[in-house]
This record gives C-alpha cells, structure tokens and sequence, in this order.
C-alpha cells in the first residue's frame, strides 16, 4: 500500500509503494492512492496494470516524472523568492540613490550659499577697513 503525506516544497520526495499490499476487492484506484497529493490530478500518475510489466514500466517513469516535476516546482519556488529579494535590493538601491541625489543637491545649494555668504563677509570687512581708515582721518584732522 502506498502512504501519501503532504511534503513541504523544499524537502525530497520519496515514493515508496507496493503492489502487493492491496486487497484483492480494492478497485485499482483505491489500491493507488494519489502518490504526489500536492500535484494536480490530470496530473497523478496512473495506476498501473498489475498484470502488465509495460504498464508497470511506464508508471515508473511517470512517477519519476512528477518527481522531477516537484523538484523543478521547488526550484522555481526559490528562484522566486530569490527575485522578490533582489527586487526588495534593488528597490532599496534606488532609494539610495535617489537620497544621495537630493543630498548631492543640498550640498550644491549649501556650498553656493557658503561662497555667496564668504563674498559678503568679505565686501563688509572691505567696508569696515574705509570706514576706519575714514574715522581715522577725522580724527587726526580734529
């Protein structure tokens, strides 16, 4: 008798069956119960003809087909949850970027003011120097 359990997808499948164990009046789908439970029923492998070696042949393969199958699913399954991760790094990225970007532009502003602020300064200690210098000479003529 073949015991089906649900597996989660990143464990290994392993199937295990015999065709011995089923009772003589169990019909052929009871015998067989479905051996991938997480794979679509279109999808199950048949049951096999137990009287036929073919049969028994070909439901080997199909089920080391839905087992490959299970096993690209899992891949698949990672490889999404890797892309949502690089997505989430990527997303981060440009939101850096675009930070750095406006910090960039404050820096240019701050920088413009600084210099703009350092040529006043300048014209006012300019200013201050002829105003002494004036003082100075109306002082000296007094």
């Amino acid at each position: 008798m073949i015991s089906a359990a649900r597996v989660p997808a990143d464990r290994p499948v392993r199937i295990a069956f015999s065709l011995n164990d089923a009772p003589d009046d169990a019909s052929s789908e009871d015998a067989i119960p479905l051996v991938f439970p997480e794979l679509e029923q279109q999808l199950q492998p048949l049951p096999p003809c137990h009287d036929s070696a073919e049969s028994m042949q070909v439901f080997k393969q199909h089920c080391q087909i839905a087992e490959e199958y299970h096993e690209v699913k899992k891949e698949i399954a990672l490889l999404e949850e890797r892309k949502k991760e690089l997505i989430a790094k990527l997303d981060q990225a440009e939101k850096e970027k675009q930070d750095a970007a406006q910090l960039v532009r404050e820096f240019e502003a701050l920088t413009e003011e600084n210099r703009t602020l350092k040529m006043a300064q300048s014209q006012c200690v300019e200013q201050l120097e002829k105003l002494r210098i004036q003082y100075q000479k109306r002082q000296g003529s007094s």
